[in-house]
């Protein structure tokens, strides 16, 4: 009976581990995918599709992909000064800005500031939820770590400032 019940228990744990590793590789494939492509939207753009279509079935959104090289320097700057300063410096964390923020939260007994970056910002509209969770901030991560390896810094601010909501 006890070796049944580990037996089953081993089991369904080897199925979530492999459910979570297939869930990963479809993530590297799009990240892998993006590298050359462009997204055609992102999990928040389809979340606000769904909400739109709640109301109007018929309802859409109209994106439209900028090049690079069409971005106005002036709005890169400025969101690289707004969001993330280091961005050219960190390699998808800001250790720094996340312990500001941690302090900043904890002194004022609720989240007032995030230390997120501008590919942690990425990481979570091309694929997760606006939820907090401990799981979505490690799947965060994880994701961050694939564009950051992945992708040049002036990909992951193409595709930042395309599909980010403003």
């Amino acid at each position: 009976m006890i070796r049944a019940i580990f037996r089953w228990s081993g089991r369904a744990l080897l199925a979530v581990i492999a459910l979570v590793l297939v869930y990963q590789l479809w993530i590297f494939a799009h990240v892998w995918w993006w590298v050359d492509h462009d997204p055609s939207d992102s999990a928040f753009m389809s979340a606000r599709r769904d909400t739109l279509q709640d109301n109007n079935s018929a309802a859409t959104l109209r994106h439209q992909w900028v090049p690079y090289q069409r971005i106005s320097i002036h709005l890169k700057r400025a969101v690289i000064a707004a969001e993330d300063a280091k961005f050219a410096e960190h390699e998808g964390f800001d250790w720094e800005g996340i312990q500001k923020a941690l302090e900043k939260n904890e002194k004022k007994g609720k989240i007032v500031a995030g230390g997120s970056t501008i590919s942690q910002q990425l990481a979570k509209n091309l694929f997760l939820s606006r939820g907090r969770t401990p799981w979505r901030k490690m799947q965060e991560a994880v994701i961050t770590v694939m564009l950051e390896r992945m992708m040049p810094k002036r990909r992951i601010l193409e595709i930042y400032l395309n599909v980010i909501e403003w």
